[in-house]
């Protein structure tokens, strides 16, 4: 039976390029401007992928969808413009991923088929376990005593980074080169505010992991 792929968006140029892209897979696919949000993603519907144009005035919608494929069980792919990064959120129950507006059809293609295939493409390499937190590479997903824990993308990409190199000190000029690229201008004091939200998300015993060396930085506990 073939998979069935909703694709909402409202631009002409990602639906050419997901067009070409969902032709090398075997889906039914269903498409949609975000007006249709409500009618592609009904309770009825019978979904293994949504995908899902966060940009412009769609990018409001985000949390919407996001809830519907949680509350749908539905893995979701979004598109997102790379201003938005530090406060998007992805679903938090079903896998998720994301792709860049502009990235090519072989990393579109590549996000497309893990999220088809499931658990079947995924490694034991991709899940890291700390005490009782769990983080998915894979997915972007962390989850605490079992729970999921609600980080934008900044966040969690920084707290990957320092959990996949434990007793490492990184200053914070090193994290903006590592988490959010070269070509970062802001100040170096948004790695502390980004630090204040996770300690606040994992609780005070994960949290403690995740230390300030003075002068320096920030490191992971081993």
């Amino acid at each position: 039976m073939k998979k069935k792929v909703v694709f909402i968006a409202d631009s002409l140029d990602n639906a050419y390029k997901f067009q070409q892209v969902l032709s090398e897979f075997d889906v039914e696919i269903s498409a949609g401007s975000t007006v249709q949000i409500k009618k592609l993603l009904a309770p009825s519907a019978n979904l293994d992928l949504i995908i899902f144009e966060a940009r412009g005035s769609a990018r409001a919608s985000l949390d919407e969808v996001v809830a519907l494929a949680d509350d749908r069980s539905c893995p979701m792919l979004a598109i997102v413009d790379e201003d938005a990064l530090d406060s998007m959120r992805l679903p938090s129950i079903v896998p998720s991923d994301f792709v860049v507006h502009g990235a090519g059809s072989a990393e579109c293609a590549a996000r497309v088929r893990l999220l088809l295939n499931g658990s079947e493409s995924q490694g034991r390499s991709d899940l890291i376990t700390v005490d009782n937190m769990a983080i998915n590479l894979a997915t972007y997903q962390v989850t605490v005593g079992g729970d999921p824990v609600d980080f934008t993308y900044l966040e969690y990409a920084l707290l990957s980074f320092l959990v996949r190199h434990p007793g490492h000190t990184f200053s914070r000029d090193a994290l903006l080169q590592h988490v959010w690229g070269f070509d970062y201008y802001g100040g170096s004091r948004t790695v502390d505010v980004h630090v204040r939200r996770i300690r606040a998300k994992l609780g005070p015993d994960l949290a403690q992991r995740l230390e300030t060396v003075r002068g320096v930085g920030y490191l992971w506990s081993a």
